[in-house]
């Protein structure tokens, strides 16, 4: 077996197909033996690729926009798709059958205070018609903080990603009223970057055809048992509460099969920056995005 190294910006059941490549051996398979870690806190996993101690690394595009914004040419390509949707839900203290998005103006909501969630987020009260500037915004730091001072009174809404909104309904605590992923529409939301050199590797070709099937696995593959073989990676929630998340991220759409990232999604996804000011020039497809070593699980 092979060692590759795995690094995740942020660690959610949001990113299950990555850790099902894992959890569901499609890696051993294919003779490598992950080794996985966590970027810290306010840290993108691109430095691991950057430093050398990671071959892949789930990221974002906006990663890559930043850099070229700055003029500068990006060390890594993004070259598989994670997510194809904004995955974050929009939790209230009661249930709301009845919820408009308009109800949030005025209302105070615990969201991220930056990065690609606020992005979105802004980006779908846009879609929305409301008015960003009328919410009541609290932010106290990162999901777990978020999800404490909901926890705690704060806010009336929260922004979360799954499956901590889907806890909160278990524990009595909130109900989901809202999903930000329908309101955003497909982008190019979450994926997988690594180095130029990287991916002209065998290993490259290896990690990309267990990928490849792992995307089949995700969409075809029961919740429950997606949950049950990835629970040992979140020790403190309840396998009940992780299939759940799961089966709602199938039926949101967000893990379609296919890996590549499409030229429409990262079309959307510059949609959505240019809308937040921060993007400037529409930058070609290839400067961000790599087509993955090998698109068929058969090759």
């Amino acid at each position: 077996m092979e060692t590759i190294n795995i690094q995740f910006t942020l660690f959610s059941a949001f990113y299950a197909p990555l850790i099902a490549a894992m959890s569901g051996g499609f890696l051993r398979s294919e003779g490598l033996e992950p080794d996985w870690s966590v970027a810290p806190a306010g840290v993108s996993a691109i430095k691991a690729l950057e430093e050398g101690t990671a071959h892949v690394v789930q990221s974002a595009l906006s990663q890559n926009l930043t850099t070229l914004s700055k003029g500068e040419t990006p060390k890594c390509l993004h070259f598989a798709q994670v997510n194809e949707m904004d995955g974050f839900f929009i939790t209230g203290r009661e249930p709301d059958p009845a919820f408009t998005w308009d109800k949030l103006e005025g209302s105070e909501i615990v969201l991220f205070g930056g990065g690609q969630p606020l992005v979105m987020f802004k980006y779908a009260c846009h879609k929305a018609g409301i008015d960003f500037g009328k919410l009541k915004v609290i932010t106290v730091g990162g999901a777990a903080d978020m999800d404490k001072a909901f926890r705690e009174g704060q806010g009336q809404y929260v922004q979360q990603q799954g499956p901590f909104p889907q806890q909160l309904e278990a524990d009595g605590a909130g109900h989901v009223v809202a999903q930000v992923g329908p309101m955003v529409g497909p982008c190019g939301f979450s994926s997988l970057a690594a180095t130029p050199e990287w991916l002209k590797t065998d290993m490259a070709r290896a990690f990309t055809r267990a990928y490849t099937k792992t995307r089949l696995y995700m969409n075809e593959e029961s919740a429950a048992e997606i949950a049950k073989a990835q629970k040992p990676y979140f020790p403190k929630i309840d396998e009940a509460v992780l299939t759940h998340c799961i089966g709602t991220y199938q039926k949101l759409g967000t893990w379609t099969p296919h890996i590549e990232i499409t030229r429409a999604a990262y079309e959307a996804t510059l949609d959505i920056y240019q809308y937040a000011g921060g993007l400037q020039e529409r930058f070609a497809y290839e400067r961000a995005c790599a087509e993955p070593p090998v698109i068929s699980a058969s090759v």
